[in-house]
This record gives C-alpha cells, sequence and structure tokens, in this order.
C-alpha cells in the first residue's frame, strides 16, 4: 500500500471568565485573527477549531466581523466547529447534572451562532475520568480528543497511538482521539521539516494512519516570542505551504471527517489522568520535586524509554488538598449547584432559572481552580470572577426564597467537605462563612452589593518552580522555547522576594507573639507563634435573635504555657453591613504581659493606585493600599477601593496598635515569573495584662460600606438551554 497519513488539526482557543478585556484584545490580534488570515488562502486544508465560551462570546460581542469569516469557512467545508462544556470547567469537579448542562448549553448557543451542533467536544486541560464517558454521550457528543500521555498510562505503545478508539461505560460509546505529543513539541516550535518527517515516518510504518495534533492556539502569536516567529518569520505560512505540497500523500481532515472516512483502531479504558504536565503539577511539592528529579535522572537509563509510560505524577482532583484555596471555591460552587437544582425541583423562579444558571457555569471556568504553568489560582482576578459570579448566582437563589432587609440566617453544616462543622451567617447585605474548627477563622466574607469576597485570598506556599527562581534568569536561548523552559524574572530581585506563610491568610486568626515583635518580623513570616489558638479546634454555640445571630466560640488553649481562655464572637444584624466582633482573655496574668494580635486579610483590594488607599478613623488618607503602616494608639482603620466602590472599615472600642502589610506571591506565568499582589493584610495587637479578675476584652466592628456604582458589576449573555 502506497505511504499515506491523514492530519487532523485541532485548536484549542481560551480565555477564562474574569481576564482583562485587554488581555483577549491581545490574544485576538497576535493569535486568533492573524491564524485565520493566514489559514484562508490555502482552500484545500481543513482543521477542527474549538473556541471557548467565554472566548466565543467576546468574540461575538467585539468582533462580529471574526465569527462572520468563520462562519464562511464552516460553511464551506474548512472547519469544524468543536464544542464543550460552555465556560471550560474541570468536568471531574461538577455534578453530573452540571456537565451536561454546560456541554449542551454550549452546544445549542453555537447551533444558534454558527448554524452547526457540534458532535466533538474539547475536553478541558484534558483531564478524564472514565466515568465521564456517560455523561459526555448523553449530552450529545460522539468523539473527543484527549493526549496520548493517556493510552500511554493504559498501556499502549508508541505505535498504536494514533488514529481514535473507542472507550464506554453504562453502556455508551465514545471515541477517543490521541493527541501526539511529538507533534505538541514540534508546532511551532521545530522547523516545519520536523512535523512532515514525523508524520512521513508514521504513513510509512501505517499506510492510512490518522494523525492528531491537539493543543492550544495561543501557541501561535500569544506565547511569547511566537508572534515574530510564527507570523512575522513565517512558519505558520511554511506549514501550511508544506501541507499541500505533500498533499499527495498528507491529508488534512477534520475529526468529523476521520470519524466518517476510517474504523476505530480498537477499543480501550483509559485511567485518570490528564496531559503528562498536569499530572506533575497536581503532585504535593516535595513529591513534584522528587518526581522532577527522579525522572531527570533516569533519562539516560536505557529502560527508561519503555518504563516512563508506565509512571506519571499525581490526580487533578488532588488540587482541592494542595490548595485549600481551591477546595474553598469548590465548596462554595457545590453549594450554588444544590441550592439551584433544590430550587428547580421545588419548580420555583423558573423564569430566573436561565439567568442563575449562567452564573453558576460561569463560576465554575477551571482556570483559577488549579495552578501550573500559568497563573491559575494566583490570579486574583480570576478568582475574584469566580466568586462574583458565584455570589451573583446565590443572592438571586436568596432573593427567589424570600429574602428581603429583615432576613437573617445562621446554619451549621460540613460546607467544606473537610469532616468538621463550618457555620454560615448571612443577611441581605453580607455572607460570612466561619470554620469554628480551624482555630474559629473566618474564610469567607461575600458582599452581596457588588458580589465580592473580601477573603478571596491567597497563603504564600513553596512551589517546585520556586528552585528555578533561586537559580535566576534563563530565556531559553536563541531558539523560540516552550513555556516551560524559560526563566524570565518581569521584576528584578524575584529570588529575594520568596515568602512562605504558615497558615491560611484568613480573618481571626489569633496570634501570641514575643513581646518585642515587631512589623517587620511579622510581614516576613518570622514571628515565633506562642500560642495554641491559629488552627486548633474551638467549642461554637450559636444564638438567634429577631434581627441578628452570633456565633461564639471558646478555646481552653495556653500562650508561653500559660492556660488561657479565649472567647470570641461574631454577630451579624438584619439588614445590616457591618459584624460586631468581641473577644474575651481569661486567665491572663497581671504580672506577665502577653502580646496579643488579631490577624485579618482582605482580597480584591489591588495595590499601587491612589484610588485603592488606607485612611484613619479621621477619614485622613495613610498612603496607598500595599504600603506598610505601623500605627500606635489608633481607634481603628479604613481600606478603600474606589473602583470596586468599597470602603472596609474596622473601628475599635480601645486604642489598639496596628500592622498593615501586603501579601505578595512570586508565581509563574506564560510571560515569566511575576510578584502578585493577593491581599492586604492587617493585624490589630496589644500588650495585654489581666484586670483583677485575670480578664482582658476589645470589641470591635467590620463594615463593608459599598458605593452605588455606574455600571453593574458585570454584563453577560444568558445561556438558555
Amino acid at each position: 500500500m502506497t505511504p499515506h497519513a491523514y492530519l487532523c488539526l485541532v485548536l484549542h482557543n481560551h480565555q477564562p471568565i474574569g481576564n482583562f478585556d485587554g488581555v483577549f484584545e491581545q490574544a485576538y490580534q497576535d493569535s486568533y485573527l492573524p491564524f485565520l488570515e493566514v489559514f484562508e488562502p490555502f482552500e484545500s486544508l481543513r482543521i477542527s477549531l474549538h473556541t471557548s465560551g467565554p472566548l466565543m462570546m467576546w468574540l461575538a460581542d467585539r468582533h462580529p466581523e471574526y465569527i462572520d469569516r468563520l462562519r464562511m469557512l464552516v460553511e464551506s467545508g474548512r472547519v469544524e466547529i468543536i464544542g464543550g462544556p460552555q465556560y471550560e470547567p474541570i468536568l471531574a469537579m461538577l455534578p453530573r447534572r452540571d456537565r451536561i448542562g454546560q456541554i449542551q448549553a454550549y452546544g445549542n448557543w453555537l447551533h444558534r451562532t454558527l448554524g452547526v451542533r457540534p458532535r466533538g467536544m474539547w475536553t478541558p486541560e484534558r483531564v478524564w475520568e472514565s466515568s465521564l464517558t456517560s455523561d459526555v454521550v448523553d449530552a450529545g457528543i460522539e468523539y473527543t480528543v484527549l493526549d496520548d500521555f493517556h493510552f500511554r498510562a493504559a498501556g499502549l505503545r508508541d505505535p498504536q497511538l494514533t488514529g481514535y478508539y473507542l472507550t464506554e461505560d453504562d453502556g455508551r460509546v465514545l471515541r477517543v482521539f490521541p493527541g501526539s505529543e511529538p507533534l505538541r513539541y514540534t508546532i511551532p516550535f521545530q522547523a516545519v521539516d520536523a512535523t512532515i518527517e514525523h508524520c512521513r515516518e508514521q504513513a510509512h510504518r501505517s499506510p492510512g494512519v490518522v494523525l492528531t495534533f491537539g493543543d492550544d492556539g495561543e501557541k501561535f502569536g500569544t506565547w511569547p516570542d511566537t508572534k515574530v516567529h510564527v507570523y512575522e518569520n513565517g512558519w505558520l505560512r511554511s506549514l501550511f505551504e508544506s501541507l499541500c505540497e505533500n498533499s499527495a500523500w498528507l491529508k488534512t481532515v477534520t475529526l468529523e471527517e476521520a470519524v466518517s472516512q476510517t474504523a476505530p483502531v480498537g477499543k480501550v479504558y483509559l485511567p485518570d489522568c490528564s496531559y503528562r504536565e498536569m499530572t506533575d503539577w497536581a503532585l504535593p511539592v516535595e513529591a513534584q520535586e522528587t518526581f522532577d528529579d527522579v525522572s531527570h535522572a533516569m533519562d539516560d537509563q536505557p529502560q527508561w524509554t519503555e518504563l516512563k509510560n508506565f509512571v506519571r505524577g499525581g490526580y487533578w482532583r488532588n488540587f482541592k488538598t494542595k490548595y485549600e484555596e481551591t477546595n474553598e471555591m469548590y465548596a462554595r460552587m457545590m453549594h450554588v449547584s444544590r441550592q439551584l437544582a433544590e430550587l428547580e425541583a421545588s419548580g420555583h423562579g423558573t423564569g430566573e432559572i436561565a439567568q442563575i444558571r449562567d452564573d453558576l457555569y460561569r463560576g465554575q471556568c477551571n482556570c483559577p481552580y488549579w495552578h501550573g504553568a500559568f497563573g491559575g489560582i494566583y490570579l486574583p482576578h480570576l478568582r475574584n470572577a469566580v466568586f462574583q459570579h458565584l455570589i451573583a448566582a446565590d443572592n438571586q437563589i436568596q432573593h427567589l426564597g424570600g429574602a428581603n432587609e429583615q432576613t437573617i440566617e445562621a446554619s451549621a453544616a460540613d460546607y467544606n467537605f473537610d469532616g468538621l462543622q463550618e457555620v454560615r451567617l448571612s443577611n441581605n447585605r453580607l455572607c460570612a462563612w466561619i470554620a469554628p474548627g480551624r482555630g474559629g477563622r473566618m474564610y469567607e466574607l461575600d458582599v452581596r452589593d457588588i458580589q465580592h469576597n473580601l477573603l478571596a485570598t491567597l497563603q504564600r506556599r513553596p512551589e517546585s518552580y520556586h528552585r528555578k527562581v533561586l537559580a535566576g534568569p534563563n530565556d531559553g536561548g536563541d531558539q523560540v522555547a516552550s513555556i516551560h523552559d524559560r526563566v524570565v524574572f518581569k521584576q528584578a530581585d524575584l529570588d529575594q522576594r520568596l515568602q512562605y506563610d504558615r497558615f491560611a491568610r484568613k480573618s481571626l486568626m489569633d496570634h501570641f507573639y514575643d513581646n518585642d515583635a515587631d512589623l517587620q518580623n511579622v510581614a516576613r513570616g518570622e514571628a515565633t507563634e506562642r500560642g495554641d489558638f491559629v488552627e486548633l479546634p474551638f467549642e461554637t454555640k450559636l444564638r438567634r435573635g429577631s434581627d441578628r445571630v452570633q456565633v461564639q466560640m471558646r478555646r481552653d488553649g495556653n500562650a508561653w504555657g500559660i492556660p488561657i481562655t479565649l472567647t470570641k464572637a461574631v454577630t451579624m444584624y438584619a439588614g445590616s453591613d457591618r459584624l460586631t466582633i468581641t473577644y474575651l482573655l481569661e486567665n491572663v496574668p497581671q504580672n506577665q504581659p502577653l502580646h496579643f494580635a488579631i490577624e485579618m486579610n482582605f482580597a480584591g483590594l489591588p495595590s499601587g493606585a491612589d484610588d485603592r488607599y488606607f485612611s484613619d478613623v479621621n477619614g485622613d488618607r495613610l498612603g496607598q493600599l500595599g504600603e506598610e503602616l505601623d500605627l500606635e494608639n489608633a481607634l481603628g482603620l479604613s481600606l478603600s477601593d474606589r473602583w470596586l466602590g468599597i470602603d472596609v472599615a474596622l473601628e475599635i472600642n480601645r486604642p489598639s496598635s496596628i500592622w498593615a502589610f501586603p501579601i505578595q506571591t512570586v508565581s509563574q506565568s506564560e510571560s515569566g515569573f511575576e510578584l502578585v499582589h493577593q491581599s492586604v493584610c492587617v493585624q490589630p495587637h496589644w500588650i495585654v495584662t489581666g484586670d483583677e479578675n485575670g480578664r482582658w476584652s476589645v470589641e470591635f466592628e467590620l463594615a463593608a460600606r459599598c458605593e452605588q456604582k455606574s455600571q453593574t458589576v458585570h454584563e453577560q449573555e444568558v445561556i438558555r438551554l
């Protein structure tokens, strides 16, 4: 048989919910538009294109001319539109109802907009579990693309990693294409000939073979250095010209054509997996470093080529244990999803269901739920966007349930799936989530008016790539390097900015420090913890009144070995944007001063702008957020964000010293390593001694005052099934 091959070029274009409009526009100008312009003249070529829901809807709004051009290519049979879940969630993270709902919602949108109903789908981040098969098929999908890494993990060898396979769950059959890792690394980083020769070798070995390239469209212009390489230096045009020149034996086809024209290679059941790098990133840091070291050490071993097919890293779901903040978003999302399901089952609010569901689906966008080569969970605007939509959905659910200015609620349940009970206090202005079993910390504080979680914070923690930061910059040399190989600093001296937190960056975290601890000790994480109140459990009582609810937490602990009882209470009032917080210390010695501090953190209040600032109780400005403050004899502090439209005010009933300082992380993005402002830490602190009864107390109010904004927090198109 004459050697010949089919090549499926599958592009995945994506921008997440919450990304800046300028990032969308830049990616459009650098990647999506020029790719289409280079592709259009090559009339014999075929591609399959997946554009995620957030990006496609942005394109329809901002660049309808792109949608028109895309529609013409679809109608001519040159582009196959690939579907998927509407807002690019990790499917393994969702309950079944939302998996199916997201896939169907996007299929319906594409049918209305482009006139086609997709038969295939892109699996976000190629995170796969066998049990997804039946849900994907029930959503109307016939085939998808995963990585050949999934197939190797199932025991298949390189000659078998072509064409497409059948897989099955609960009697539903799905076709799965193995995306080629060799093609992912030749396109576009090596000379065009490397791609053609790889295809030629496969054609000679298995005439009629189907080869699949499936990867990010941002590799073509948005990734560092690729715009010049791919477009200005003509790499992409050369690829298309070479494909046309070799069309006698190498034909580009869509996934749909491959399914229609070729038979499946066989049947396979794939293990829970993702692409190779993702399995590395999902590991705990120490395990990730060990895995990386061992893998590199084995490179020269003759058996490693065969052995590495059976070696892989971790499991995507463990991002929920690697990052506590991921689990917080996930738990909040699940709470909203359950509430919506109950609302639908009750038959209430049918007219508003579409809007609530759309906000829920937007809050499931995967990017801030994990971290790897790109920013992920380290990007505050992406975390804030997830909470924004989840809070918006929750607000509407509460409204449909009859909540009003007189509504005040307190409930306890295992909201975050840690085996302990958390407390939820809610009115029409605020929603506070408190974990008595974790030091009585407040881990979420939703401001309903602006749909913002003031505690969408992030703990500074080690990352495996910090070893690269400590080693210094390396731009990858003269070649166009993969993002995994480049070490570029976006700010100077990042190796000096690595700091790690012992505890989560939440609020109502109770510290006992050495008496001489100062701002710099605490800000750098060098102050020694002398008490046992920060993370250990408190006894809890809920109290309910006609216009208020209160959670009271008590712990018999110690500081410096001295038995101390700490009681704290959080009170929420109907219709109020304030929380009253009281502390009582008992058994405090009269002759031994103790240094006591209450840590609070506030997220979504960026640094480096004049309209984000501190002020005292008299309204006098004290500097931009992100500066350090060391106040004495203060009765409060305010943090203002004029763009967000909020003043977070702390008012204390006794003169206090207050530290305030920024929390910044060193993280990895597609363009390099960068310093990111995560939150502002505020710590009132006192040198305390007991009264004649060994008691010391303080009371303060925490208010989240919102101003009416001239524009809505978000404008969106509602997806209707």
